[in-house]
Order: C-alpha cells, then sequence, then structure tokens
C-alpha cells in the first residue's frame, strides 16, 4: 500500500513540475510588419511617425544590425519557418512550393507539440509544401484568446498595411510632405517618386497605429508581464531598388524585443539596449525554442541569440537572391558590421529587370522614362545597367550602398575575406540554387532537394567553380568554359553556356551549335542565348521559340528571359509566346507573365 501511495505521489509530483514548467514559460507575440527598413524613428529617422513603436524600443532590444535572408517575402519566410537557409533546401526561387525533408518541420509545431497554443493571423507564404499541424488556428480571425485557460502562447499578427501593393493606387492627400521627402541618391527627383515615397511613410505610421493596439490588447488582457514581444519587418523595401535587391535597402530590417522583467534574465543585455549584434531570419526559430525551452534540432542552421540555449555571435549574416516572379537572376551576400559584399552570378542581367508587379507602383516607370530620356546621373542610371562580378560597400561611409570598392587596392584584404566566407558558406550549405529551376525542378519532383545534394550526385565543388568563372567577365576562362560545356554534368554544362553569354565568346561558336542538341533544355536555352550574341541570331532564335513548347515551366521562363533580353530581333517566337498568356495568370504562371510582358513589348503595335 505504501508503494501505491508513493507512486501516486511520485506521478502527481512529475505533473505539478511539468504544469508549473509550462506555467512559467512565456507566451510569445510576433508583430511583423511588411516590406520595410527600418524607417522608424527609434532607428534615427526623423521624418517618420512611428510613437509607439518608439516607446515600444525605449523598453525593449533594438538590434540595430537585423537582417532578412532574403530581400522578398515568400524565401525569407521560408527562412523564418524552418531555421534553415533556402538555398540549402531548394526553396530560395520566389513562390516555388518545392519539397522539404521529412525531419524539415515549421517550427511551431514544436511549441504545439510542448503545450503552446500557436496562432497565425494570417499570412503564410512560406515557399515550400505547407504543414498544416503547426498552427491550432491560421485564418485572419486567428488569436490567441481561442486557447485554454492558463495555455502558453505562440501567436503571429501580420501588419499587411505596409505591403508594397499599398503604392500601386496614389493618395490624393497626405500626412507626409513630398516636397520634404529626402530622398536616397540613386532614386531620381520626380513627383511620383516623391509622392509615393511620402505615401509610404504614410502606411508606416497607419502601421504604428495597429502595432500599438495589438499591444494594448495585450496588457488589457493582462498578459503583458507573460509575453516576449518581437516586432520586426519580413524584408526590406518598398520602392525599386530595395525589395527584391541585396542592398542595405532590401536585406536590413527592423528588429525590436521586449522582454517582461521576469524573463529579463533570457537575453545578455537589458531593456532600453540597442546592440549591434548580428542576426538573421536563420536565427529566429532556434531562438523562440531556446527561450520558451525546447530542444533545438541538430537540422537547424541558425544560432539561438536570447534564452537558454544562445550562443555567441556569428560574424557574417549571409542573404540570397534566386528567381523574383518571372525574372531571373542569382546572387549571394556577406554582410558583417562595417561592410557589405555581393556576388553576382549572372551579371549579364541589368539590376532593374521588368518585374509586372514592381512596375505597378507609379515612381518605378517614372524612374525608367528618365532613364530613357538620358536625364539621371550616373548612380541614378546604374539600375538599369549590368552588374558587376563582384560589390563591396563598406556601410558606414556608404550607408546607400552606391559606391563599389570591390576594385580599390585599399579594400583588397576585405575583399578577399569576405569573398572566401561566401564560398565557404555556400561549400558548408551545399547550396542547390546553383542548379538551373529547370533541372531543379524535375529532381524536386521526385526528390527534396536537400536530400539530393547530400546523396553524391550534387558535385558542388566542381559547379562552383564553373559558375566563378562564368560571372567572372575574365575572357582568360574562355577556353575553360568551352571545355566545360561537354561535362557530364548538365548544370556544369549550363554554367559554361551561361559563361559564354557574359564574355560573348565567338571562339565558343562550335560547341555553343553543338549545346543547342543538348539532352537538357536549360542547357539549350543557354546556348542559344549565347549564340545570339556571337552573330548566329537565327538559330538562337529558333531554339528558343522551340523551347517555349516544352513542359517544364521553368524552362518556358527561361526561354522568355532570354527573349526579351534579345528584343525585337526575336519576333519569331511572339505566337508561341501568345500560347501562354492567361487572361487571369495564377500565382505561379510566371512563364504568363513573361510571355505577356514580351508580346506586349516586342510585338507589332
Amino acid at each position: 500500500m505504501k508503494k501505491i501511495i508513493l507512486s501516486i505521489s511520485l506521478v502527481f509530483c512529475v505533473f505539478s513540475t511539468r504544469a508549473q514548467t509550462a506555467q512559467d514559460r512565456p507566451n510569445i507575440l510576433w508583430i511583423v510588419s511588411e516590406d520595410n527598413i527600418p524607417m522608424i524613428g527609434a532607428y534615427g529617422d526623423q521624418f517618420a511617425t512611428t510613437p509607439n513603436l518608439d516607446a515600444f524600443a525605449k523598453e525593449s532590444i533594438l538590434y540595430k544590425n537585423s537582417f532578412s535572408t532574403a530581400p522578398v517575402c515568400a524565401p525569407s519566410r521560408n527562412t523564418l519557418i524552418t531555421g534553415m537557409y533556402p538555398p540549402s533546401l531548394g526553396t530560395e526561387h520566389m513562390r516555388s512550393v518545392y519539397p522539404v525533408p521529412s525531419y524539415v518541420k515549421f517550427f511551431p509545431r514544436y511549441l504545439r507539440e510542448a503545450g503552446y497554443y500557436t496562432t497565425n493571423n494570417s499570412k503564410k507564404d512560406y515557399n515550400t509544401t505547407d504543414q498544416l499541424d503547426a498552427w491550432d488556428e491560421s485564418s485572419d480571425k486567428a488569436t490567441y484568446k481561442n486557447r485554454k485557460d492558463g495555455q502558453p502562447f505562440f501567436a503571429v499578427f501580420n501588419l499587411m498595411t505596409t505591403h508594397e501593393s499599398s503604392l500601386f493606387e496614389p493618395l490624393p492627400k497626405l500626412k507626409h510632405d513630398p516636397e520634404k521627402v529626402t530622398l536616397p541618391p540613386y532614386h531620381p527627383n520626380t513627383p511620383e517618386m516623391k509622392h509615393d515615397w511620402a505615401q509610404y511613410y504614410d502606411k508606416i505610421e497607419t502601421m504604428d497605429g495597429q502595432f500599438g493596439k495589438l499591444l494594448n490588447e495585450l496588457k488589457e488582457a493582462g498578459l503583458a508581464e507573460n509575453t516576449i514581444v518581437f516586432y520586426y519587418g519580413d524584408n526590406g523595401g518598398v520602392l525599386a531598388r530595395s525589395k527584391r535587391f541585396m542592398y542595405e535597402s532590401g536585406l536590413h530590417v527592423p528588429l525590436i524585443i521586449h522582454l517582461p522583467k521576469k524573463y529579463e534574465k533570457l537575453a545578455s543585455v537589458g531593456p532600453g539596449t540597442k546592440t549591434d549584434r548580428l542576426v538573421t531570419f536563420l536565427d529566429f526559430a532556434p531562438t523562440i525554442l531556446s527561450l520558451v525551452g525546447i530542444k533545438i534540432p541538430d537540422y537547424m542552421q541558425g544560432e539561438a541569440f536570447l534564452g537558454t540555449q544562445q550562443k555567441a555571435e556569428h560574424p557574417y549574416a549571409y542573404g540570397f537572391r534566386g528567381r523574383m516572379d518571372e525574372r531571373i537572376d542569382l546572387s549571394r551576400a556577406v554582410r558583417d558590421k562595417k561592410f557589405r559584399y555581393i556576388r553576382n552570378y549572372l551579371p549579364h542581367k541589368i539590376y532593374g529587370q521588368y518585374l509586372e508587379y514592381l512596375w505597378r507602383a507609379p515612381s518605378v516607370k517614372s524612374w525608367e522614362d528618365e532613364y530613357k530620356a538620358g536625364r539621371l546621373n550616373a548612380v541614378q542610371s546604374k539600375f538599369w545597367q549590368e552588374k558587376p562580378a563582384e560589390e563591396l560597400f563598406d556601410i558606414e561611409a556608404d550607408p546607400h550602398n552606391i559606391k563599389n570598392l570591390a576594385a580599390d587596392p585599399k579594400y583588397a584584404k576585405d575583399l578577399a575575406r569576405l569573398r572566401k566566407a561566401n564560398e565557404d558558406w555556400l561549400l558548408k550549405t551545399e547550396d542547390v540554387g546553383f542548379i538551373p529551376e529547370a533541372i531543379l525542378s524535375d529532381i524536386a519532383a521526385t526528390t527534396p532537394l536537400r536530400d539530393y545534394a547530400k546523396s553524391g550526385k550534387y558535385n558542388f565543388k566542381h559547379i562552383l567553380e564553373t559558375a566563378d568563372w562564368a560571372s567572372s567577365r575574365k575572357p582568360a576562362y574562355t577556353n575553360d568554359l568551352i571545355k566545360r560545356l561537354s561535362d557530364p554534368d548538365p548544370t556544369v554544362r549550363y554554367w559554361a553556356a551561361t559563361g559564354l553569354i557574359v564574355l560573348k565568346a565567338k571562339t565558343g561558336k562550335d560547341a555553343l551549335t553543338k549545346a543547342t542538341n543538348d539532352s537538357e533544355t536549360a542547357v539549350r536555352i543557354a546556348a542559344a542565348e549565347a549564340l545570339y550574341y556571337i552573330g548566329e541570331k537565327a538559330l538562337s532564335i529558333k531554339i528558343l521559340t522551340e523551347a517555349l513548347t516544352v513542359k517544364n515551366v521553368p524552362a518556358r521562363v527561361q526561354a522568355l528571359n532570354a527573349l526579351s533580353n534579345i528584343g525585337p530581333d526575336a519576333a519569331p517566337a511572339l505566337e508561341n509566346s501568345k500560347i501562354l498568356i492567361k487572361e487571369t495568370p495564377g500565382m505561379f504562371d510566371y512563364d504568363s507573365r513573361a510571355a505577356k510582358d514580351f508580346v506586349t513589348r516586342f510585338g507589332k503595335k
């Protein structure tokens, strides 16, 4: 009988301990704003009207060096929800839904399994197959208020007010005076540009009010002293050359975190602190698990910066750019506390590639019109020109990233250091973003790309070397690239052909002509585009036109990108392009969007 009583007592103690532990765990509230750099008074922006965020920052930790991994929403949200770097998962391209391995869980699931009530209101956009079991609620009505009595919660509120779409319709009356806006040096002083900037400051002010309302609701519910609150932006933005681009304006995001007094020991700095610690979205998932006492899974690639499992600060913040909607590009970035390094692997593509969605903002067309009219200075014109292979910016001296120091001998050591940091990270994470999407999508149909990278079939070191040669703009690599057009690996052959596009190398004519019969569509398209630039126009356009009929959607997007670069000479492809246009294209119909642009610009008037 004594043994039974003892057993019952032990069970009661265990459950009491668990209940107490659960009750002591903090609630977590995430308030996320869309598409904004730190245009906030607390960050020093004197034109911003953000009284609620400014007051919040005085009682919280403000992170001066917080960065999204991608300068656009869906890939950056993939980082947040998985705790992994999207180029290592194959989830870097905008609104792709390639699967992740089964062991990669959306991190709120770990909280839910530990007894948390998890809610999302309401944007997901996670750039992979959804995992519905991560949330108790996910809708525009989702709220922590529906949890059981005493149940801890993790709640996300996404504030859409500052989203890029908020500029598509000019407002007739503004609170912020367009004539008092300070434009960045890369933007021209057009009426549309000033109006869009002022309108966006209005949207920031509205968002600040919404943020304040959510905080007041928390206080009125008596939960403020038990809730850790994160405020952050989901990527930079929002005017052209910010969102989608690899500069501070696209990757630097506000992050302010408040820990109530009972949880202050979970941070290494106190409230009211402005810290220069480097933080990226890779670190958010492990940090939340660290704050609530859940073991961080080994597969996560970030490091906790708060809680019981926090790690030492990492020296670099990494960023990436892949396909943005209907336009193909590939860049990687490394940021320390002083410099931003950017490696452009498709430098022949101009920065300002036409994107139907981006062009809906009046300011963008006004900028393009000024360029076509020849009224821009060198800094403002750069957006409409091809890219260098490497860019290096001193953030302290050049916060707008307009003076490229990559060719300056005084910065040679920093350039070499950051170049190596980039290469080391690419190899460590087994970046599958270097596989052209036409090939990558076929692999993903049967195998998660992370699994493929670890299967022994992905010779990334060889691929990266070829991509480095291809993008270097150095004619010395021409013969090496021609030889690699015969490599057994189609991704290597793709990069070899791409390098010959960049170099416009006439000596590659025979090898490129042979490559137009390659077994991989991505290689045929790249070879055909290269042939156009060395004078073999008829064969080039024939191959590209035929590529519009293949079943592989990313291949059609690749061909349409090439045809748009060629311009009016590509008129023979118009009929095949028209077939691809859908009256109401869906979210993933990027071939339709690219085809519509091609036909609109180069079809007969």
